[in-house]
């Protein structure tokens, strides 16, 4: 995969967001935070909240760093700006405008899987960047592209509602996208990114085409 730019270039883009937007990544992680507190709390407004969360997550990705950073090496990151403002935009007409995601930790394999992207994109990514030569601040912290894309699909496997498929699309494609990147730039930590959207949306339209065999089977016994 040809890139327009070089390792050295990327990593430097990450030092530029990582020192001008100091301490908002620790307000990032905060949220992130909070977003697993109300999924496991389960209170009324839990899953609005949950929704404004990631959001605000897709949104600041966007505009924070696409638009504002990325763009200075790759100009398809205005096209990754848009489309990371849509998913915002996404969650908040689906998680908060018009309910239709409820979140909750629960466990079985969705929920356990869920758990496992949620500790890798918060604690396990930014260990295993720093192992790998990618330390602060020349590396993607939480609240940048990668390790908030697993992030949002471990929270999607908490869901216990059939997903609006426009929910997972951005995504997905992201996981693609900045897994084939990542991997030309030698950024092993974002094997990850690739496992969660695979495995992430494979989950999420297995169980929710098993729910609605089980609602067609009720259907019918009635």
């Amino acid at each position: 995969m040809s890139l327009p730019f070089s390792t050295e270039q990327f990593l430097s883009v990450f030092e530029q967001y990582n020192m001008a937007v100091w301490p908002a990544q620790i307000l990032l992680n905060l949220l992130g935070v909070g977003a697993v507190f109300f999924a496991i709390k389960r209170l009324d407004s839990s899953n609005r909240i949950i929704a404004g969360i990631l959001a605000f997550l897709w949104v600041w990705i966007g505009l924070a760093y696409h638009l504002a950073f990325f763009s200075s090496i790759n100009p398809a990151a205005y096209v990754f700006a848009l489309l990371n403002v849509v998913q915002g935009i996404v969650f908040l007409v689906f998680g908060v405008f018009r309910p239709r995601l409820s979140f909750g930790f629960r466990v079985d394999i969705y929920g356990i899987v869920g758990a496992i992207f949620v500790l890798y994109a918060m604690i396990v990514y930014p260990a295993l960047g720093y192992s790998l030569g990618h330390a602060y601040p020349k590396a993607p912290t939480f609240g940048l592209p990668c390790p908030t894309t697993i992030f949002t699909f471990g929270l999607l496997l908490w869901t216990d509602m059939k997903l609006p498929r426009t929910v997972l699309v951005i995504p997905f494609v992201w996981s693609i996208i900045g897994f084939s990147a990542a991997l030309t730039l030698g950024i092993r930590e974002d094997i990850g990114l690739l496992v969660a959207g695979i495995v992430g949306t494979g989950l999420i339209l297995f169980r929710d085409e098993r729910a609605r065999k089980s609602e067609v089977e009720i259907r019918q016994a009635d």
